[in-house]
């Protein structure tokens, strides 16, 4: 390809509203432009990235035996109906009707559509099965930021395994754990593998895949010492032993008219975050619960929803705290209320001479005992993990790290295929329900998050194996011998199957040069009046900023070799 012929809208100021370093550098250097909040035009370089991303993918999904398809983006809404979810994606789903007023929705995932299809499959010697895609997915972000981190509309490589036990399973999940760590090394992304909680997916176990960036939104907590890595919503943690003193026989009432928060009891009465019990008051399926915690712990909700399997959970509005516990939020406590759900988180479990709300206004308790007090229905690792705590697998001090999520597999068991009704003959010839798996990579959050990751202050650093082009050959003025070996060189570089552009534009060396540096090819070959003269061109290395004189007849074998040497590391 000719530059002058390439449309790349290069800009030399970072955009006013770009936040993450993905977003800045893939508006500045001319692959993609926003249509409206969370939709993103891709340009030219931008679709040779995405399709260098799929060939990797596909080929690393290929390796494990998987089949591709290609499935409709717009799903019947009675599908949905049937497994349970319409319901339960919620205001995230895209939804319409028909000119003959059928519900339908635009896939956020295609679990129901690929078991659809699986109701043709008779027999378990026609299993295991894993069967993929690449399709578009819409999903109705409330806050899409970061460019292509956190879209309304994305592509998917969304996978699924149909085998016929659990034991199957695991192997389809093992295999597919093992394609994603080749896919995410072969594009350079330096992606975290993490216990996870499967959310509106179900299932038994799920593992994500993270990118560290300070664009996420997702924290994960890794130890340094041990293999232990979890999203916070799944971490846990081995905290410290705290010897509490026996307290009163009976929880006893003190006055606290000027105590609002956790911090004021502490400043005021004595009693610390450790030694205090925080209610909190959420409305789980439109059932009023309370969630008890360490006055210095914080509740993830994921926990709360895992734990109880509940479809919708929203903090309680003040009126109806006020109406259930005769208190405002600041003296609310579990002891002595009758007729509403109560969990504990196990931080609480043994704790003894505890502070908490007394449900008077300004009035407080001490000495409480949580088992004895209150007796909660229910026990759950409910806290937030902090950076500090003890790694539970080997007691070392944990991290947490921000992160995005660039992939996610689930072990789906039967949940799906059990509800759309698909079975097969077993050896014995007795029917059973074939168990799943989902396994899914989003394409252009694996290109931003590749940009994350490779990048400097010139622009991008694209990795080998995914950059829009391996070797820019920029010829310097247009003196006729300059654009003749220019071109010579861009012709043989062809003929080797590189991927290669010639800067061929009438743009002065600096403009050129900043060009290549901002959309990140990795090769640059120099071609000048001067070196020309002595029989030489100058290679440089984008990653490394080195550059290297090299004699004219020797520049494509030099190059290409380069080339194959990235690309194998």
């Amino acid at each position: 390809m000719r530059w002058s012929q390439l449309y790349v809208p290069t800009i030399r100021q970072d955009p006013a509203d770009a936040d993450a370093v993905s977003h800045r550098l893939l508006l500045r250097a001319g692959y993609v432009r926003q249509l409206m909040a969370g939709h993103y035009s891709l340009l030219p370089l931008a679709v040779k990235v995405r399709a260098k991303i799929v060939d990797v993918i596909r080929e690393e999904m290929n390796g494990i035996g998987a089949q591709e398809f290609l499935l409709p983006a717009m799903h019947p809404a009675e599908i949905w109906h049937k497994s349970g979810r319409w319901d339960v994606m919620g205001e995230e789903m895209f939804r319409l009707k028909d000119r003959k007023g059928a519900d339908l929705a635009l896939g956020m995932t295609h679990e129901e559509i690929f078991t659809t299809l699986a109701s043709e499959l008779r027999s378990y010697r026609q299993l295991p099965q894993i069967w993929y895609q690449f399709q578009t997915k819409f999903r109705d972000e409330p806050r899409p930021k970061s460019g292509l981190i956190r879209v309304r509309e994305f592509t998917m490589k969304d996978s699924y395994s149909f085998t016929l036990d659990q034991a199957g399973l695991d192997t389809a999940f093992d295999r597919h754990h093992q394609a994603y760590v080749r896919i995410f090394a072969r594009l350079g992304i330096p992606a975290i593998p993490v216990q996870a909680s499967s959310g509106s997916m179900g299932g038994s176990a799920s593992v994500e895949f993270m990118c560290p960036s300070d664009a996420g939104e997702d924290l994960i907590v890794t130890c340094p010492n041990c293999d232990y890595a979890a999203n916070v919503e799944k971490a846990t943690s081995a905290l410290e032993a705290i010897e509490d003193a026996a307290g009163p026989d009976a929880p006893e009432r003190f006055d606290t008219p000027s105590v609002r928060t956790i911090e004021d009891l502490d400043r005021e009465h004595g009693f610390s975050a450790r030694r205090q019990v925080k209610t909190l008051v959420y409305v789980v399926d439109e059932q009023l619960t309370l969630v008890l915690l360490r006055g210095d712990h914080a509740l993830v909700e994921q926990k709360l929803i895992d734990t109880l399997g509940a479809k919708q959970v929203r903090p309680a509005q003040p009126e109806e705290i006020l109406a259930a516990l005769g208190a405002k939020p600041g003296s609310l406590g579990a002891v002595g209320v009758n007729g509403l759900p109560v969990l504990a988180d196990e931080a609480l479990r043994g704790r003894r001479d505890m502070a908490t709300g007394a449900n008077t206004d300004g009035v407080h308790l001490r000495g409480v005992d949580v088992e004895r007090d209150i007796a909660p229905a229910r026990w759950a690792d409910l806290r937030e993990v902090t950076a500090g705590e003890s790694c539970p697998s080997c007691g070392t001090a944990l991290g947490v790290v921000r992160t995005v999520e660039i992939g996610h597999i689930f072990k789906l068991g039967s949940k799906y295929t059990e509800t759309l009704g698909v079975s097969v003959l077993d050896p014995d010839g007795e029917r059973v329900t074939p168990v799943m798996g989902s396994y899914g990579i989003g394409v252009e959050r694996a290109l931003a998050c590749t940009v994350e990751s490779h990048h400097d202050a010139k622009g991008i650093l694209w990795p080998v194996a995914v950059a829009p082009f391996e070797v820019a050959v920029v010829t310097l003025g247009q003196d006729e011998s300059v654009t003749g070996a220019g071109q010579d060189l861009y012709e043989q570089l062809r003929r080797e199957r590189v991927d290669v552009v010639w800067d061929d534009r009438d743009e002065r060396p600096g403009v050129k040069f900043s060009d290549v540096e901002l959309v990140g090819i990795p090769y640059r070959i120099t071609v000048g009046a001067r070196g020309l003269a002595a029989g030489t061109v100058e290679v440089t290395d984008r990653a490394t900023g080195e550059s290297t004189v090299v004699p004219l007849g020797e520049a494509v074998a030099h190059v290409r070799r380069q080339v194959l040497e990235a690309s194998a590391s």
